[in-house]
């Protein structure tokens, strides 16, 4: 029974490195196309602002 134990144990590792790297590899785009969509407007107004008051 001792040696069932210690082949359960790197048994139930591997499942658990196989979830974990699954779930690390997961897709997580969906965040970054809003966060993209932001900066390109913050980066618009930038330009209306700078172009409308060129003082030197």
């Amino acid at each position: 029974m001792a040696a069932l134990a210690w082949l359960l144990i790197p048994l139930f590792a591997a499942v658990g490195a196989a979830i974990w790297g699954s779930w690390a590899a997961r897709n997580r785009t969906t965040g970054d196309i809003s966060e993209l969509a932001g900066y390109t407007r913050f980066r618009e107004a930038m330009e209306k602002s700078r172009s409308g008051s060129d003082v030197l």
